[in-house]
């Protein structure tokens, strides 16, 4: 993820409170970490706790392997922050906090959130962080306000961000199945004869300019044309050239989410790596996360896929990419 960096967060107060809406969802049962640069957010990663029950040099070496990706992010401060009761929290995050700080992380706050409050590991002043926790920002603050009003969103867990790029069924699914039939009789038609392979480009290359034209300007695609683009972008040109175009735009985030769900199961494999580097590129990781496991789930050898989800298992910042281009 990345933060939004007109959102000007002054305390942990106001970081807890804004860290779901900078995630995506409300998160349980997680570490966060949060990095800072100029006194901003720079980036964040957030990991599934490990099983109560894993052994110590197991969760050692889990603990090596976040930190080799955080330390990828040359953080100028880490601030680390972990969702749930403090028995499955305290000993990870107290791990994280002694690995990194071994290898030059500066640490400036450990953190805890469970049920509507949160305790710091790295205050010992009573007054400001009493043993009972603080209470955590009510939804209404002011700074959840402003990151609703800037377009943010925090959903209730990440299930439900998986939801929003699941298959859509029902009376969709009829239509959509009928139309890519028709599509697919279409694309043998490009096959017949020579020059089928540079058929299939242009098509491909215009129905992408296409899509990227009637969303940018707020439309949607009709079934036949969703169906028409599942089925092109399974010409591995076509899907580059798409890639090739991606950029940081929300209405693109859109577009790849309205294919993903609409196209039949076997096309989905592009619309999903399309929607999760266009997600990682705008700093949504957790977004683009469930979008390369449905790419994967679907065809677990796709090229693309494996790609992205190493570039998300490395918990490289599209900001850090954007330093090494400069």
């Amino acid at each position: 993820m990345r933060a939004d960096t007109t959102l000007v967060v002054n305390n942990s107060a106001e970081l807890v409170a804004v860290l779901p809406f900078l995630m995506g969802y409300h998160p349980h049962e997680t570490v966060a970490l949060v990095g800072m640069r100029d006194g901003r957010i720079d980036f964040g990663a957030c990991f599934n706790l490990p099983p109560p029950d894993i052994a110590e040099t197991d969760l050692r070496s889990e603990t090596r392997e976040v930190a080799a990706g955080i330390l990828r992010q040359e953080p100028e401060l880490l601030v680390i922050v972990g969702y749930g009761p403090p028995e499955r929290i305290t000993p990870v995050v107290l791990r994280i906090a002694e690995v990194l700080q071994t290898v030059g992380v500066r640490i400036d706050d450990v953190l805890r959130v469970h049920e509507g409050r949160w305790w710091s590991y790295a205050c010992e002043d009573r007054e400001c962080c009493p043993a009972e926790g603080t209470p955590c920002l009510p939804p209404d603050s002011v700074i959840a306000a402003e990151a609703t009003y800037r377009g943010q969103v925090a959903l209730p867990s990440r299930r439900d961000l998986v939801a929003q790029v699941a298959s859509l069924g029902g009376p969709v699914r009829v239509a959509m199945t009928a139309a890519t039939e028709r599509a697919r009789k279409r694309f043998n038609g490009l096959l017949e004869g020579e020059g089928a392979t540079k058929r299939i480009r242009q098509a491909g290359r215009l129905a992408v300019r296409e899509a990227e034209k009637r969303y940018r300007s707020g439309g949607i695609l009709t079934d036949a044309e969703t169906a028409w683009l599942g089925v092109l972008l399974t010409d591995l040109a076509v899907e580059d050239y798409a890639v090739d175009r991606t950029g940081e735009h929300e209405w693109r985030v859109s577009l790849w989410t309205d294919v993903l769900r609409r196209v039949e199961p076997v096309y989905v494999p592009a619309p999903a790596c399309l929607l999760g580097f266009t997600a990682w590129q705008l700093g949504r990781g957790a977004l683009a996360r469930v979008a390369v496991d449905r790419a994967l789930d679907a065809e677990p050898g796709h090229e693309l896929a494996g790609m992205l989800h190493q570039l998300l298992g490395f918990a490289i910042s599209p900001a850090v990419v954007r330093r090494w281009r400069r």
